[in-house]
């Protein structure tokens, strides 16, 4: 090497991915693409929203005509359309804020049969906030005395 020479490191790791190369940014890196949204919820919301839709205007009268229509099984779309009564604020997140479920697409699917209320610390895996160090929540006392 010169004095002119500039030497450029990028520590990148190559892993298949499908049977296909992957390159992957450094474990210390917080990758873009680990914080978008699945392809497959967004697909599958949409999905459902159409569906949906064409209940709601008139334009297919049951499930199995929708069924007919996309050429899929009739259960197939029922378990989906639950995605299209999930809750306006996890829908939000999902899909404007883009922020990815902690959950399957399938575990999804089935959140959507819960209250809008609870919904959205299961989707998003919220906990709830740790107290401030040095002080402790008081924890019930469940020995027997007497």
């Amino acid at each position: 090497m010169t004095d002119q020479t500039i030497r450029v490191v990028i520590p990148l790791a190559v892993r298949k991915k499908n049977g296909r190369p992957k390159i992957l940014p450094p474990a210390d890196h917080l990758a873009v693409e680990a914080r978008l949204q699945d392809a497959h919820v967004l697909r599958a919301i949409a999905r459902a929203w159409n569906w949906r839709r064409r209940l709601e205007r008139g334009e297919a009268s049951t499930i199995a005509d929708i069924a007919a229509a996309e050429r899929v099984a009739d259960r197939f779309v029922s378990r989906m359309m639950r995605l299209a009564y999930l809750s306006p604020d996890v829908l939000e997140k999902l899909l404007i804020h883009r922020m990815p479920p902690a959950l399957s697409l399938n575990d999804l699917i089935a959140v959507a049969e819960l209250p809008w209320a609870e919904q959205m610390e299961v989707v998003f895996a919220i906990s709830q906030p740790a107290a401030p160090e040095g002080l402790t929540t008081p924890q019930p006392d469940f020995t027997e005395t007497g």
